[in-house]
């Protein structure tokens, strides 16, 4: 089956149409929860032009260098745990993450810094600075060396060296690692999208390759999506990879369509209870 990654996947459709622990997304023990698994997928950048028979990230390359709109407020603040350790935030804590244009952005980055470039209703891209004003990056099935400025295409950007909670590898060798695969493709490639590449090339975890991880037993990976102050919805996942996948989706359509799906779902399967909400953070 393993060999089917490239041929077959699997659409995310609505929380009433993916697989759950519970037919009712519920666990009894701490509150409602929704299971999510992706089998197979392409890349999601991909999938987001499939319509038009452009990937996500070459859609932007069609519209010109002019600077994209980004509103933060539509951000879906959330949190990842594997079983009990946070090991992904982003938040009012780290709200001050600042997005600068491309040409501002050149003269703060650092080797091995990890850039993500941004705009209102398309998937993030992520990449690794290398120095000299260039990234590498996984741009359709192919990694990819370029110029900052070029690879945003008019998006703005940002360094996201701090949501991940893991230890990061020296800037050498996320440079390294970065660098050594230049030019794979294809079914040469180990990684579903750019986040898990970049992820990857900084933390050197396999946890982001495809395959990784088995897809058996109790679902380990938990989305704490902040749906306000006061209330929060756990979605479960068997792997890293899935689990990134999803909260992508969540980025792409911004934060009110997210809520609104919750809502929906929640509605229709079980009476909200705030004494449920999971309420502790990072």
């Amino acid at each position: 089956m393993g060999n089917q990654v490239d041929k077959m996947k699997l659409s995310h459709l609505s929380y009433a149409e993916v697989p759950t622990v519970d037919p009712n997304g519920l666990d009894t023990e701490e509150g409602p929860r929704i299971g999510v698994s992706y089998i197979f997928s392409t890349d999601d950048e991909e999938q987001e032009g499939e319509n038009s028979n452009v990937d996500g990230a070459d859609k932007e390359h069609h519209t010109g260098t002019e600077q994209k709109h980004y509103d933060r407020r539509n951000e879906v603040d959330c949190a990842v745990y594997h079983r009990e350790e946070c090991i992904y935030e982003r938040s009012v804590m780290t709200a001050g993450m600042e997005i600068y244009s491309p040409e501002n952005q050149l003269h703060k980055c650092k080797a091995g810094d990890l850039v993500e470039f941004v705009t209102t209703g398309q998937y993030p891209h992520w990449a690794v600075y290398v120095g000299d004003f260039q990234v590498v990056h996984l741009h359709r099935a192919e990694i990819k060396n370029s110029f900052l400025t070029d690879a945003s295409q008019g998006r703005r950007c940002r360094i996201v060296n701090e949501l991940y909670k893991f230890k990061a590898l020296s800037a050498e060798m996320v440079v390294q690692n970065a660098m050594e695969q230049v030019g794979a493709k294809d079914g040469e490639l180990s990684w579903r999208n750019s986040e898990c590449f970049a992820a990857w090339c900084r933390f050197g975890k396999r946890e982001f390759k495809m395959g990784g991880e088995i897809r058996i037993g109790k679902q380990p990976y938990r989305l704490k999506i902040l749906m306000s102050e006061i209330q929060s919805h756990m979605l479960e996942f068997q792997c890293l990879e899935d689990l990134v996948m999803e909260k992508r989706r969540h980025d792409q359509v911004g934060r009110t369509s997210v809520v609104q799906e919750l809502a929906n779902h929640l509605n229709s399967t079980t009476k909200w209870s705030t004494k449920h909400t999971f309420y502790n953070t990072c």
